[in-house]
């Protein structure tokens, strides 16, 4: 029913034939820490406690009741395929609640400040839709990204279905924003300078780098695939990060925006010799916490930034708060 028109499903006791479940206690996810904190640009909670977005070219409401995650996809059928999917997206096999107490073993401020934000992991994402996305997240807040996001595959992405009245549409392909006019589109999309970097990337993976060569970066050190990523359009160092951190499997890196520059000037002391983010502040800030929390630092970071986003301390801005020269 590819393209048609359903009724949202907001929780199993509705529809419980349609629905599947995974063994996930709070302590190891919490949809609503995670889903809206920045990482990714696609969720929304539709009704209060279920999460409905757009995985895989597939729609899926998401919901978690007494230790399970809960899920429902629609248009296809729910199994081990789409169990799998899910476990690799939310990275289900990395156990947390041993990381957190290694975490604050190891530094009290994260034990202080990770109390009240249990199961914040990081995603596993595809590269291509986090690479585009993340281009999107310079100089600019979380609401108005996910809304950018919603109008680029509404614009350009495959339909999937309607639930009710709401559209949802496939992330798009390169080649559609690799075309002539796609600049030009995305600028009456209201995406700003931030369109040729949306279109001049398509190209360049398409032309150069290619889907594949984007997909072993995962294989490769975190350095290098960061290399190759900041010859891109528009992408700098913290994109870099996020792309690195949360789709291509480098759990060390440390995306540094304003949160987490302040968060290691006024909480940890650090003294960086420049008022602002430069890559120079970039590298001693990631060394710093990659000394303290360990080889999955990228994911501790994770914790505090959504733990600040939480608290209010600053509007909420992506993981890539400034604008990438």
């Amino acid at each position: 029913m590819r393209g048609g028109r359903m009724k949202l499903r907001d929780a199993p006791s509705e529809s419980p034939a349609l629905w599947r479940a995974l063994p996930c206690p709070a302590a190891e996810l919490r949809l609503d820490l995670v889903l809206p904190s920045g990482q990714t640009f696609r969720w929304k909670e539709s009704s209060p406690g279920s999460w409905t977005g757009v995985l895989e070219g597939t729609v899926w409401t998401l919901r978690q009741e007494r230790d399970r995650l809960w899920y429902t996809v629609y248009g296809g059928e729910a199994g081990a395929d789409t169990d799998r999917l899910l476990r690799e997206f939310f990275q289900l096999d990395v156990g947390l609640r041993e990381l957190y107490r290694a975490w604050g073993a190891a530094d009290p401020l994260f034990r202080e400040a990770a109390k009240e934000f249990p199961g914040v992991r990081v995603l596993r994402q595809d590269p291509v839709e986090c690479l585009l996305s993340f281009i999107c997240t310079s100089n600019n807040h979380i609401s108005r990204i996910t809304a950018m996001i919603e109008r680029l595959c509404g614009a350009f992405g495959r339909p999937l279905c309607h639930l009710g009245a709401q559209p949802f549409h496939a992330f798009p392909s390169l080649a559609a924003l690799a075309g002539a006019d796609a600049e030009a589109r995305l600028r009456a999309l209201g995406f700003g300078y931030r369109a040729k970097f949306v279109s001049g990337t398509a190209r360049a993976i398409t032309e150069g780098l290619s889907v594949e060569g984007l997909h072993q970066l995962r294989t490769v050190p975190y350095a290098e695939a960061r290399r190759v990523l900041c010859t891109l359009p528009g992408v700098g160092t913290k994109v870099a990060d996020c792309v690195c951190l949360m789709a291509l499997d480098k759990a060390e890196a440390v995306p540094v925006d304003t949160h987490v520059w302040r968060i290691a000037r006024q909480r940890y002391g650090m003294e960086l010799g420049s008022r602002s983010i430069t890559p120079r502040a970039h590298q001693e800030i990631g060394d710093f916490f990659r000394g303290l929390w360990g080889p999955r630092a990228g994911w501790a970071q994770a914790v505090l930034f959504c733990a600040d986003l939480h608290k209010g301390r600053e509007p909420a801005v992506s993981q890539d708060g400034d604008k990438e020269s």
